[in-house]
């Protein structure tokens, strides 16, 4: 298995925006080589990376030798999202956080895989961020993959999203410690109350002397100020209000009418940030699309107190929702 960080230089790429500049798209692959087996991309969340698999792989429940998604019959190719900061370069950063939206990581990805002369893939894979990203390659790329599978995702920023990656977006701006609130106030998006009280049920750090949620929270701003530059936070919380495949098409029906794909949707049922309710309506939509052309449409739902971060934390019913189409 390969989990070499590799480069694909593209230059001359004009955004959405109309800006031109030249990218290094970093990603890595892992298992059979590119040509050999069925492709599977992963697209990462707005704290993941392209190691998806592996020792330190952040999905490696789920990719991996004999796992769902098997490395050892799948062909698994990640991406990272130019400027995440995973290959630790600052010249591959970007001063302006809004140089890019979803649907330019889109791109970038397809021009990723014709450099690689991946003409074909057997599924388009994210969850969360990632996922908003594989819905906009699905309308970019309409017959580019076999299956489509989105995690705890929705097809464009709801009102709520856009609400709070703003907030985000004023605590990364305006703190004098930006990155730790800013990852403090997201943990309160990603969970819910009931998993809190599961958690920590008002306990205390006696030699802290405060509240072990509180220790928590430190905790995780601590660790994300270890793991990301403000420039890359402030980017990606950026480009996750900026998901919306309905754009430039008159509605969404519009937008995903050309793809062939059969689209696997997978939904949390507490899940605050990308709702079951939003993706019940875009369940029933895609079915009164396709009812006579035979292109399946499932949905799944994981039922958890955790809310959004279920996808991360639920693995056992994650595995049985994914395994009849990796089978």
């Amino acid at each position: 298995m390969s989990s070499i960080l590799s480069y694909i230089s593209i230059d001359n790429y004009t955004t959405f925006a109309g800006e031109t500049l030249s990218v290094e798209l970093s990603y890595q692959v892992f298992g059979p080589s590119i040509g050999t087996a069925p492709v599977v991309l992963i697209t990462h969340a707005l704290t993941g990376n392209s190691q998806v698999s592996g020792e330190n792989g952040w999905w490696k429940s789920l990719v991996d030798d004999g796992k769902v998604i098997d490395t050892q019959r799948y062909t698994v190719i990640a991406f990272n999202i130019p400027g995440n900061g995973f290959d630790g370069n600052p010249n591959n950063l970007f001063e302006n956080y809004r140089i890019f939206t979803a649907k330019d990581i889109a791109r970038l990805i397809a021009l990723g895989l014709e450099k690689l002369n991946i003409q074909k893939l057997f599924a388009n894979v994210g969850g969360s961020l990632g996922g908003g990203i594989a819905w906009e390659l699905s309308v970019l790329k309409p017959h580019l993959a076999k299956n489509l599978v989105v995690v705890a995702t929705d097809w464009k920023a709801t009102d709520w999203v856009i609400a709070n990656t703003q907030i985000q977006g004023n605590i990364l701006l305006n703190s004098s410690n930006a990155l730790h609130d800013a990852r403090m106030h997201a943990m309160l998006m990603y969970r819910t109350p009931e998993s809190f009280t599961m958690k920590f049920n008002r306990t205390v750090n006696e030699s802290l002397g405060m509240f072990n949620i509180v220790s928590w929270l430190n905790y995780h701003g601590k660790r994300l100020g270890e793991r990301f530059t403000l420039s890359s936070y402030k980017q990606l919380n950026y480009i996750l209000g900026t998901i919306d495949i309905s754009k430039n098409f008159s509605n969404f029906k519009e937008a995903i009418y050309a793809v062939s794909s059969d689209i696997h949707i997978v939904s949390v049922d507490s899940d605050a940030l990308f709702t079951l309710k939003e993706d019940k309506e875009t369940v029933r939509q895609l079915k009164e699309i396709r009812q006579r052309s035979g292109q399946k449409v499932t949905h799944q739902v994981i039922r958890s107190i955790h809310g959004h971060d279920a996808f991360l934390i639920e693995y056992d019913q994650l595995d049985n929702f994914l395994y009849p189409i990796f089978e």
